[in-house]
């Protein structure tokens, strides 16, 4: 439907090219409408007074309901063993009685007629769920993930507990341990032990705490010591797993390690023994892909930069001996940047960031 004034705009212009020798037709149709289209707005005053459809009069349809019907209607939806009982139930359970009235949608409108179509019941009405804020981690002790995941015991249907939390920056493992039992009692622990190892009372900005909706992770203990840590929580969106990906990620790292035991662990202390072998490689051993292949402890501490600046020049010395061997530039051995957890659009990332080198979810 085109307004008045676009539709005399639209004319001038289809007149003006004609005149200049554009043909009708083409004219039209560069602007958008059809030549029968103007030729019926200058028959039928359509360029004086514009388009009539929303001010018509239009008669009431045959098998419309009528004022008494629409009165009943109301009463029987008013009654007090409908007040709390949306259209959609309302007409069933007459139905059952052996009485019709109308139909869903004719209830809905005649109750939206009269104002009367608000939520019914006391149970609040639903709300579209906005997806959590990007976290955006520009240094260590910004954005920490953690988890718990199972360790398989030596006896079936038996498990350690893995408890993890990992800077998202650096990709270091800042706390861990491992118990017999899942309780928050352990989170509450690993928690403040964590911070207190990485100075986070020190912080002028407290790190923001990420993990997924286990009930051990929402606890009131674990919740009350994050506030007195200062510490903010963040949550995954229910049945969405990919939340909490670099927690996950490492999880798989750790489970397909050659020394990892595939028939399981004897006791709690074999379990304990090796997740703290496994602790020291991953931060200390590992050349992370994510982390342009620097380990999380060399991130975590700032050394990646002074690295990744000697291989940069190692590989300038090494087009220099050898040009022929190379076709273009020698690999980019830049630091990484920024890194996300629930990352929206990049338009939003780099106007909260304020930088453009933004590291998506890593492998």
């Amino acid at each position: 439907m085109i307004v008045l004034e676009d539709r005399r705009s639209l004319a001038q212009d289809i007149d003006t090219a004609h005149k200049a020798g554009a043909r009708l037709r083409l004219a039209c149709g560069i602007a958008g409408i059809d030549a029968r289209t103007l030729q019926r707005w200058k028959a039928h005053e359509g360029l004086v007074e514009g388009d009539g459809r929303p001010q018509a009069v239009r008669a009431t349809p045959s098998h419309a309901l009528s004022a008494d019907e629409r009165a009943h209607l109301l009463s029987v939806a008013n009654e007090p063993r409908f007040a709390s009982v949306p259209p959609a139930r309302i007409v069933p359970m007459l139905a059952d009685e052996g009485v019709y009235i109308a139909s869903e949608s004719s209830f809905a409108r005649v109750l939206r007629a009269e104002g009367q179509n608000a939520h019914r019941g006391r149970a609040k009405a639903p709300k579209a769920m906005r997806p959590p804020t990007t976290h955006i981690a520009n240094g260590p002790r910004q954005v920490w993930c953690w988890d718990m995941t199972y360790l398989p015991a030596v006896v079936m249907g038996m498990w350690f507990h893995l408890y993890l939390i990992l800077d998202l920056y650096s990709r270091k493992i800042v706390g861990w341990e491992v118990h017999d039992s899942d309780h928050s009692d352990h989170a509450v622990h690993l928690v403040r032990r964590t911070a207190l190892s990485e100075g986070i009372a020190a912080l002028a900005g407290k790190p923001v705490l990420h993990g997924d909706n286990g009930s051990t992770l929402k606890a009131t203990t674990v919740l009350a010591m994050l506030n007195w840590l200062g510490v903010k929580p963040s949550y995954s969106r229910p049945r969405v797993s990919d939340d909490n990906a670099y927690a996950e990620s490492l999880f798989r790292t750790a489970k397909y390690r050659p020394e990892f035991p595939a028939k399981g662990f004897a006791d709690l202390e074999t379990a304990r023994s090796w997740a703290a072998d496994f602790v020291r490689w991953y931060n200390v051993d590992h050349r992370h892909s994510g982390i342009q292949y620097v380990s999380p402890s060399q991130r975590h501490e700032g050394e990646d930069q002074a690295i990744l600046a000697a291989r940069h020049e190692l590989y300038l010395q090494a087009r220099e001996k050898n040009p022929a061997r190379w076709s273009g530039d020698t690999r980019n051995w830049s630091p990484s940047g920024a890194v996300t957890l629930n990352p929206e659009r990049d338009c939003v990332i780099k106007a909260h960031s304020g930088c453009n080198d933004i590291q998506r979810l890593a492998a």
